[in-house]
C-alpha cells in the first residue's frame, strides 16, 4: 500500500510508558540519506492513526498527538533543512546557533522574512494535510482490513509481521474461540431453517 516505506515488524495494543501502543518498523538495510517518496510515505503512515479514528469512530482523540507532533517535525525538517519545497526552492531556513551558556544546546534563529515564514507555514501544513488525505484514502478503500486488523489485535494484543501480511492477503487463521462461535452459530441457523421433516406410517 505504502512500498516507499519501511515494513511493519510489529503492532501491539499493549501500552508502554505513556504510549497507548505501538507500531514498530525496521528498515530493510541501513540507511544514510532519506529520499521525498520515502518521507511523504512515512508522513501517510504517521497520519494513519488520525484517519482510522475519524473514520471509524467519527472522532478526534489525544491517541494521535505523539504521530502528529513526530509528522511536523518531519515535514518542517522536509521544507527547512532538506530542501524540498517547490514552491522555497532548495534553501535551508532558520540556522543553528549552538548556546555555549546553555550546555551546548541548540537555539533557532529566525534568517528569514515574516512573508517567507508564512510560505513555510503553508508548506508545511500542505505536506501533512496531503499525507494524512492519502492515509484517510487507503484505509477507506481497505476498510475491510482494518476491521480485520483491529480485531486481531483486540484478541491477541500484539501482531508481528508475518500474521499482519496474512491479513491483509485475508488467509489470517481464526483462532479456536472464533471458529467455535462461528460454527454454534451456523447449527443455530440450520435449526432454525430446517423443514420438519414428514412422518412415516407405521407398518401394519
Amino acid at each position: 500500500m505504502l512500498p516507499e516505506t519501511d515494513p511493519i515488524h510489529k503492532v501491539t495494543i499493549i501500552p508502554r510508558g505513556r504510549a497507548l501502543g505501538l507500531t514498530q518498523q525496521l528498515p530493510m538495510d541501513e540507511k544514510h540519506t532519506y529520499p521525498k517518496r520515502y518521507l511523504l510515505d512515512s508522513l501517510a503512515v504517521l497520519m494513519g492513526g488520525r484517519a482510522a479514528e475519524e473514520l471509524v469512530l467519527e472522532e478526534k482523540t489525544s491517541g494521535a498527538g505523539n504521530d502528529i507532533e513526530r509528522a511536523t517535525e518531519t515535514a518542517r525538517k522536509m521544507i527547512c533543512q532538506w530542501g524540498m519545497s517547490e514552491r522555497l526552492g532548495p534553501l535551508a531556513f532558520g540556522q543553528k546557533e549552538e548556546q555555549i551558556f546553555l550546555g551546548r544546546e541548540f537555539a533557532q534563529h529566525k534568517d528569514y522574512s515574516e512573508e517567507t515564514a508564512v510560505l513555510i507555514d503553508q508548506e508545511i501544513r500542505e505536506v501533512v494535510t496531503e499525507a494524512y488525505e492519502k492515509a484517510k484514502k487507503i484505509l477507506t478503500d481497505n476498510m475491510n482490513t482494518l476491521h480485520a486488523l483491529a480485531e486481531a489485535l483486540l484478541e491477541r494484543e500484539t501482531l508481528v509481521e508475518r500474521e499482519i501480511e496474512a491479513i491483509i492477503a485475508g488467509d489470517f487463521p481464526k483462532s479456536a474461540e472464533t471458529e467455535e462461535e462461528e460454527t454454534k452459530e451456523d447449527a443455530k441457523t440450520k435449526d432454525a431453517t430446517r423443514a420438519p421433516g414428514k412422518l412415516e406410517p407405521l407398518p401394519s
